[in-house]
């Protein structure tokens, strides 16, 4: 259902021993953000997500990674569909994605497009797969961002049914169409960009 390459080898994938290399640049981008999503490197596992408002401007939050396949280009997260992102996404899925390690100096731009699936078996299978306390979260009445009297009413109801969830969850697929790489260096900042037009990889230098 999802290739092996979403996990990540054991301990984290780190950056290029050169910055001067693009290939090797690419290579680690991937390998950070599989790292990420395998729970192996934090600052990866939380990038913003950000999209368009019905009203065109801008909205961004913090996502949870969940898996990445480098050879389709795509990423995991997932959703409760009452959320703002999911509407947004329905009018405009292009988005884009951005995440900074502030270890590593490292910070990735990226762009997308986002597909909502809310049945079938990638959506039943992510289900399976969630922790039971991230399961539980889908329960919560009202949806996400509706007002509340206490802060308590955001927690999950005590008890009943653990799937009863299963209806507002959904995965978001991200499709990444570019992706801007910058370090930033003590002898010198470097930036790259890598983009796929009709499937093909280009990559050049870009001023820092």
């Amino acid at each position: 259902w999802w290739r092996r390459r979403c996990g990540a080898e054991p301990g984290v994938a780190m950056p290029p021993q050169s910055t001067d290399d693009l290939d090797g640049i690419l290579d680690a981008a991937w390998r950070l953000l599989a790292a990420g999503a395998a729970g192996d490197a934090r600052a990866w596992n939380r990038p913003a997500l950000a999209t368009v408002r019905a009203d065109g401007a801008p909205s961004v939050r913090t996502v949870v990674l969940r898996a990445v396949d480098e050879e389709a280009r795509c990423l995991r997260l997932h959703t409760d569909i009452r959320s703002a992102k999911v509407a947004d996404l329905g009018a405009e899925p292009r988005s884009a994605l951005h995440v900074y390690d502030g270890e590593a100096a490292i910070q990735l731009r990226i762009d997308g497009i986002v597909s909502v699936h809310r049945a079938g078996p990638l959506a039943d299978r992510a289900w399976a797969d969630s922790r039971l306390s991230s399961r539980l979260c889908y329960r919560v009445e009202p949806g996400p961002g509706r007002p509340i009297a206490r802060p308590e009413q955001g927690h999950p109801p005590a008890g009943g049914d653990p799937e009863a969830g299963r209806e507002r969850f959904a995965v978001l697929l991200f499709a990444v169409t570019r992706l801007e790489w910058l370090h930033l260096g003590a002898d010198g900042h470097r930036r790259a960009a890598f983009d796929w037009p009709q499937g093909r990889l280009s990559r050049q230098w870009l001023v820092p």
